[in-house]
Parts: C-alpha cells; structure tokens; sequence
C-alpha cells in the first residue's frame, strides 16, 4: 500500500492539468461571443438608432412569427407520430417507427430549394393538377406561392418534427403501462388518456425536441432566403455580407443571441416542476393496442405524410433531376473538388471537436467541486449560437490575431503573412468546431457515465495513473459513443451552410456552398448532384438513430 500515498499528488497535478485543458477548450468556445459583444459595443451611436428603426422590426416580427409556427407543426407533428407507433399495432408500425427519422437527412435549405421547383408555378406538379381540373395556363389556376411565411413554416416543421419525435417516443416508450391500465380502470378512453396521461407526462421531452427544433430554424440562413422570409439570421447575413457593416451585423447577432438565451431559459422554466419517476422492478412497457385493418391503413397513411412530404419528395427530386444532369453533361470537375473541400473541412473539424470534447468530458469525470462542470458547460453554448452569430465572432477573433501577426511579422522579419486564419480555412474549422462541440463533448459525457467509478478504483489500484486509465478503461469502453458523436459531428459539419458560407476562403467551394449559390440563381439543375450527395451523407445518423431505437432497455439494479 505504500503507493497509494504518492500516487495522491501526482493524481492532484493530473487533475489540475485536465481541469486546465478544459479551461482552454472553454476559452476556445467563448472568444467569438466576446469578440461579438467587443464589436457591437463598437458600433456608432446612431446605428441602434438606424436598425430599431429600419431593420430589426420586420426581422424580429418574421422570427416570432417563424419560431411559433415551427414550434407548433413540431410540436403536433412529433407527438402524435410518436404516438402513433408507440401506442398502436398495425401493419408497417416497425417500418414508421425508423422512416419517420428520415426528414433529418435533409437540411432545411435543401428542402426549399427542392420545393421552390416541385412547386413551381409551370413545374410538372402544378402543370398536373390544372391538367387534372382542365385549365391551361397558370393565370387561370395555380397554388398559393411557397415564397411565403406560411410555406417556410411548413417546409421546416416537416423537416424538424424528427427532434420532438425522438425523445417523445423514447418518452412513450418508458412510461409504465400500469398508468395507462389504471386509467383504462377508471374508464378513461384510449384516446383521452393520450390527452389525460400520455402527453402531460411527456411534456418535458416535447419542450426539449421543440427547443432544438427552434435553435435549427434561427440557425437556418438558406431556407429562409430562399422562401422570402426576413428572419434576424437573414439580416445579419444581408448586413454582414450586401451592406458591409460588421458592428450592424455584431449588434444583431448579439440580438439574436439574447433570443436564444430567452428560449433556453423559459424551456427550462416550462419544465422546472416537471418530474417522472417509475420503478422498474414494478413497472412494464407500454403495449400497443391492435385495431381494426382499415383503421390500421389510415394510421399507416397518416404516418406517411410526413416521411413523404419530408423526404421521399424531395429525395425522389433530387435524384430525378442528378440523373437529368448528369446525362446532359455528366459530372462537372468541380464537383470532385467540392467534395474534397466538404470532406477535408469535415474530418478535420470532427478530429478537433472529439479531441476537445473527449478533454472537457474526461476532466468533468475526474474533477472535484463545480467547476469541471461549469467548464463542460461552458465549452457547449456554441451550439445555441446561430451559425451567422458563431462566424461574425470568429471573424472579429481570428481577423484580429491575422493583424497581430502579420505585424509582428513585418516589424520582427520585415515579411508579411497575409490572412494566415482567415485565408486558410482554419477560420471555418473554428467556427464549426465552436458550434458542435456540444455534441462532441455531450456524447463522449454520456458514454463515461456508463461506465461504473468502481472501474476507476480498480485501475488506479493496480497502479494506473489517470492517463492510464482513461487509455486501457474508458477509451475502450466508450469507443461506440465516441464514433457516434463523431460521425454527428461530421455529418453536421457536411451540412452546415451559415458559418461554411460566410468564412470559406476565396474561391473555395463545399456541397452547401454550391448549391446556395446555384439556389440563389435559380440554376437548380445545376446544384442538384451536391444536394442528393448531402442527403446522402446526412442520412448515416438516421441510421445509427434507428439502430440506437430499436435496442432493449437495459436496467440494472445496481447503481454502482
């Protein structure tokens, strides 16, 4: 035993070492916010003046509206399908249950450009149905325009719903089905006790799902734009980018920040009294009822209509006018590059976020007292953060530091390093790197929790030292939820559009930039090849989330 007694202080250097790699990873993520509150400070006088009056307005009115009309097609949508195949036995459930995860393999910009085409007022769609009703032309008959508030809501709450489907079903799922026969009991039909039991116990997961549906629409830049709707995001983008005033564009993302600071806050208020707790030595699933054939078909159909409005449409797009493309013209030589900038970008975000995420979650682990939390804490707002709020910080960051050096540079070595962040790429690693460390660091969190501490005292017993055992102990153990995070934080890298598309170097192109700008053209031919290829791409989570759905519960009455 005379080990233990000398292993304390170098345990207490090696905890103190994590707990300062974790304070850098922190200091990583909070440098563009500050950077972003420095700038707007900057900002003249009569600028707050100028976009209280002219520009703010109208985007905060489109935002509130936007985010509540998102909220409520999420909110209905992901409850009653989660519903659906929780509480139900019908033909096809099994196979609604996962393709009811679809819509989350395309992005909300993608699902507009593909509509703005299907939709069209001379499109084959619209051509058909005035076929179908017998009128000729468009001035004679045509759909409501989709460039429209209404449309936005409804393109992003089919395309959304998947996060309020996943922990609302999971929620289902773990509800006893003792509560459900007691209710049953007291005569309580089996629709009212989804209103009566069901749903006010699942509440706390659809104010969550509803959440992180709202921070992806104030993330969205693309679909948006693309659908006429002048949200705050839009406006920092058109401020940033078409008016060239960065303290404008500052001075609205910290607005836009307050917002989801306020979102976060009452979601956590709406829930704060909300508790459930079941014992499950007691307890048994709930059992899905069988009903009649017919009824059984209208719940399949009913199912459907999101899976098919959300993905297979578009999907079935994309490919068709892919396919169109490449046989006029066959595959451009620019594609080859975009998928290698997409792809580079990606892996070396993902290899960035995992080391920094595994480094805050580890010192959480192993650290005493609050603030290991506090820092894994910290190291997470990004991921609140708009992307078009994440890229000004970093701009203002890293363009400061390309001065500072290139400085140093001229007075020291009398040679000049030009943009070294910016002009790189490295600014977009950073601003993505920032924006998914949540996942990252919320993953890798989960998997070491798994792991019992008892393993902990068994390693350091035999002589390990904390680094020893996060090596031989929890990076074999948790090596699954450390490649889930990280194919998330490369499928989402794939996809993201704001940040990519305002930080690329010059003449630098991803799958998301390319089609925004064919998009933005109106060429939609053109940019379907790198659509389907991010659909393609976006579809491996769903997958994994499909595989992770359809494991057994595991209990264990052990808590150690």
């Amino acid at each position: 035993m005379p080990a233990i007694p000398s292993a304390a202080p170098s345990s207490s250097r090696a905890g103190k070492t994590w707990a300062a790699l974790a304070a850098i990873a922190a200091l990583i993520v909070v440098l563009p916010v500050a950077g972003l509150a420095l700038q707007a400070v900057k900002g003249s006088s009569g600028l707050w003046a100028n976009l209280l009056s002219s520009t703010l307005p109208v985007a905060l009115v489109d935002t509130v509206i936007l985010l509540a009309g998102v909220g409520l097609v999420v909110a209905v949508l992901g409850t009653t399908t989660a519903w659906l195949v929780t509480a139900y036995e019908f033909p096809g459930r099994r196979v609604l249950e996962w393709a009811l995860l679809l819509p989350l393999a395309v992005p909300t910009y993608i699902i507009a450009y593909a509509y703005l085409d299907i939709l069209h007022p001379i499109g084959s769609v619209q051509g058909a149905i005035r076929w179908i009703l017998g009128y000729e032309t468009p001035r004679q008959f045509r759909l409501p325009d989709i460039r429209s508030m209404f449309g936005c809501i409804l393109l992003l709450g089919f395309v959304l719903y998947p996060y309020v489907y996943i922990p609302t079903r999971a929620m289902f799922l773990t509800q006893s089905g003792n509560l459900i026969d007691a209710a049953r009991t007291l005569g309580i039909s089996r629709r009212a006790v989804f209103w009566r039991v069901a749903l006010p116990l699942a509440r706390p997961a659809v104010a969550v799902g509803v959440a992180l549906a709202l921070m992806e629409t104030l993330n969205d830049v693309g679909a948006a734009e693309f659908l006429g709707v002048k949200t705050m995001t839009v406006s920092i983008y058109t401020t940033w980018i078409t008016r060239t005033d960065l303290p404008g564009a500052s001075q609205i993302a910290l607005a836009l920040m307050l917002i989801v600071v306020a979102l976060v806050a009452i979601e956590r208020w709406a829930r704060r009294k909300q508790r459930y707790a079941t014992d499950a030595r007691r307890s048994r699933g709930l059992t899905p009822q069988k009903v009649a054939p017919l009824k059984g078909m209208l719940f399949l159909a009913a199912g459907s209509v999101p899976i098919l409005l959300g993905f297979i449409a578009p999907s079935f797009y994309l490919a068709s006018e892919a396919w169109k493309r490449y046989q006029f013209a066959g595959l451009s030589s620019r594609l080859l590059d975009e998928a290698i900038n997409t792809m580079t970008i990606a892996t070396l975000t993902t290899v960035v976020t995992i080391g920094l995420g595994l480094t805050v979650a580890y010192a959480a682990r192993i650290g005493q007292g609050r603030t290991s939390g506090a820092l894994l804490r910290l190291s997470t707002i990004g991921y609140a953060a708009p992307g078009t709020v994440v890229a000004i910080g970093v701009l203002i960051v890293l363009a400061g530091l390309d001065q500072f050096i290139d400085r140093t540079a001229i007075d020291w070595l009398g040679v000049s390093t030009g943009l070294l962040f910016m002009g790189s790429g490295a600014a977009v690693v950073y601003a993505l790197t920032v924006r998914f460390l949540a996942i990252s660091a919320g993953g890798i969190e989960a998997g070491l929790s798994r792991i019992p501490a008892s393993f902990d005292h068994a390693s350091r017993t035999l002589g390990q030292t904390i680094g020893g055992t996060l090596r031989h102990v929890h990076l074999p153990l948790s090596k699954a939820a450390i490649s889930a995070a990280a194919l998330l934080v490369f499928v989402d890298c794939v996809k993201e559009l704001p940040a990519t598309l305002l930080l690329r170097p010059l003449n630098v192109e991803t799958f998301a930039t390319h089609l925004y700008g064919e998009a933005a053209r109106g060429t939609y031919e053109e940019g379907s090849i790198a659509a389907l290829a991010i659909v393609a791409i976006s579809i491996l989570p769903v997958i994994l989330l499909s595989r992770v759905g359809r494991q057994p519960v595991w209990h264990s009455s052990n808590p150690g």
